[in-house]
């Protein structure tokens, strides 16, 4: 009993000098404040554009929160977010267009990722410098814009290179995502949150459903055609609907976000775990999607452009699970939701490296399990990463609030993400490569080894360990997420006991 006490109190502690080290990295000094924004309400953006009376800065009429605009800005997170998809279905067409192989036209993904990673580190955090209306309007315009020149070019370099800025400013959607936490009242923020964050999951699917289409009936230089129709009318939605936030006076400088950042990503045993969990699944999604279109395009299936592009509805009925995966995480400890997904993707993995170069059964199981599974990982492992700073186990509080005054919350909302498509990258790359030069069974391997390697990751730290513990099982291993509040409890009364 007296062991258990001095554990709990151990907790507490570590708990305590990691919130110190993480509130003195954000801490400015006042040679870091950021500076002051001033308090005129603009009437223009880009020197000549007005805006609209009603979305215009008035310090004396704060915006109020419209389901109107959460409906706005789902619609546009999703078609922007197809951005980075169109390609995947295309890939075989695009191989005969530019007379390059397989493995060549497999850049084109990667590009796109690598493009959005960097975008991500480096110009989300200038929504907290700068006007985050104009800068999403100009981003949306530029990757507008830059969208034609992928319409028009004959040369496969050029479109890589394309493909890789509009990556980069393509990140309009995660500019827009925290603005509804921002702006929603309190009971309604974590569901505003996700509506929004769904908008997102469906728009990767999507993508890959619309472009197989048009693919099918038209050059497949015509999705990209669309995709400037599409983006047009978010520019205009955007520009009519979008209100002018002032961005924070008293935010962290922006060299000090990046710091706060990688502070979390090498001191923290939790969120280490979470960012090799993270960068496991996010590279085993990319790798099957895109292998999935050169398998299903070549022997012995032999498909259409459009019957590739349906394959994304399957994934669409596993995204549809999330609701679901919520309510399941929230039962478990995230250790444990993680763990039983992972298992479950290892065995649905199974089934396509056993089968699914043979029987097209095999991938269309394997294509649902995977995408149902992956969204339980998509749950459990940002609460595993936000459990750092936050004691309540739930999925609104830990993936879905954040809030302006946990600044913390932000950047580790940030890391994640930037782990997310730099796992993609990984997973584009490699994984082509693997089926290009080995064949859809080596690739099929390749996902399997990263579900193992999460296995494994998992198994070396358990799920109540102290803040500072890397390695054991301290805490032992309850599988309820009640589990971590009566630890948390304990803690809390061995403290009360040490004070008085």
């Amino acid at each position: 009993m007296e062991k258990d006490e001095k554990s709990d109190v151990s907790l507490s502690s570590d708990k305590e000098k990691g919130d110190q080290i993480l509130s003195y990295t954000e801490q400015s000094s006042p040679s870091d404040s950021v500076h002051q924004v001033p308090t005129d309400p603009s009437t223009n953006e880009f020197f000549f554009f007005p805006i609209p009376k009603s979305l215009r800065h008035d310090p004396q009429r704060p915006f109020d929160f419209r389901w109107s605009r959460v409906f706005v800005y789902t619609f546009s997170t999703t078609f922007l977010t197809g951005n980075l998809y169109y390609c995947q279905p295309l890939l075989i067409e695009m191989a005969k267009s530019f007379d390059v192989s397989y493995e060549r036209v497999s850049r084109i993904p990667t590009c796109v990722q690598a493009g959005y990673a960097v975008g991500l580190f480096l110009l989300c955090p200038l929504g907290d410098i700068f006007r985050r209306r104009q800068l999403v309007l100009g981003l949306v315009f530029l990757t507008t814009f830059l969208t034609i020149g992928l319409t028009v070019t004959r040369n496969v370099v050029v479109f890589e290179v394309l493909s890789l800025i509009i990556g980069l400013a393509n990140v309009a959607p995660q500019i827009l995502i925290p603005l509804v936490s921002e702006t929603a009242p309190k009971e309604i923020r974590g569901f505003a949150f996700s509506v929004v964050l769904s908008g997102l999951m469906f728009g990767i699917l999507l993508a890959r459903v619309v472009a197989g289409i048009i693919g099918q009936f038209a050059l497949w230089r015509t999705v990209y055609y669309t995709a400037v129709g599409i983006q047009a009318v978010v520019l205009v939605g955007l520009y009519f609907t979008l209100p002018d936030h002032l961005p924070k006076a008293a935010t962290i400088p922006y060299w000090k976000v990046h710091w706060t950042m990688l502070v979390l990503a090498v001191t923290e045993p939790a969120a280490v775990q979470s960012i090799i969990l993270n960068l496991g699944a996010s590279a085993a999604f990319a790798y099957y999607w895109v292998t999935l279109t050169f398998l299903l395009g070549g022997p012995p299936y032999h498909y259409s452009t459009l019957v590739i592009g349906l394959f994304g509805l399957i994934g669409m009925a596993g995204v549809a699970a999330g609701p679901l995966s919520g309510r399941f995480v929230d039962r478990l400890t995230p250790w444990h939701a993680n763990l039983l997904s992972v298992i479950f993707l290892l065995a649905f993995s199974g089934v396509q490296v056993a089968a699914g170069g043979i029987n097209i059964s095999a991938v269309i199981i394997s294509c649902f399990g995977l995408d149902a599974f992956q969204q339980i990982q998509n749950v459990a492992i940002p609460n595993q990463l936000f459990s750092i700073s936050m004691t309540a186990i739930s999925r609104l509080n830990a993936l879905y609030m954040v809030s302006v005054s946990d600044e913390r919350l932000i950047h580790e909302q940030q890391l994640k993400i930037f782990q997310y498509y730099v796992g993609q990258m990984i997973g584009t790359t490699v994984g082509a490569q693997l089926f290009v030069q080995y064949g859809w069974r080596a690739s099929a391997l390749f996902g399997l080894s990263l579900y193992v390697m999460q296995v494994a990751v998992l198994l070396l730290r358990g799920p109540h360990c102290a803040r500072k513990t890397w390695f054991g099982y301290e805490g032992g291993i309850g599988i309820h997420a009640n589990d971590i509040v009566a630890r948390e409890n304990s803690v809390q009364e061995s403290k009360s006991s040490q004070s008085v």
